[in-house]
């Protein structure tokens, strides 16, 4: 089955005294958990997927998640952004700039 959009959010957790922070910390259980509870309620289980994901390697910009098959990654996201996350970007295409990670191409 393909999904029209597929979710993945870091849970990654790191060991208490790691240099690094962790985005499984910073919410990232509680993020999925509410994209979940968005495509239920829109009854669009079969259309779209939000899935637990380890470590994206850009930790500082935590909790990080990806959405495809645009291949757009937000930062710092927080479990009040979902909502607008979910409207405008899953619902209506339009990725939400002011969460966007912008990479640089080589």
């Amino acid at each position: 089955m393909k999904y029209q959009k597929h979710i993945f959010v870091c849970i990654n957790q790191r060991d208490e005294n790691a240099v690094r922070c962790s985005c499984g910390e910073e919410n990232g259980t509680e993020i999925v958990a509410r994209f979940k509870e968005l495509i239920q309620s829109h009854k669009l289980k079969m259309k779209v997927r939000a899935q637990r994901a380890s470590c994206f390697d850009i930790c500082e910009q935590g909790p990080i998640m990806v959405i495809y098959p645009e291949g757009v990654f937000y930062g710092k996201v927080t479990p009040n952004d979902v909502e607008e996350i979910f409207t405008q970007h899953i619902l209506n295409n339009q990725p939400v700039e002011r969460l966007r990670l912008k990479f640089n191409k080589k």
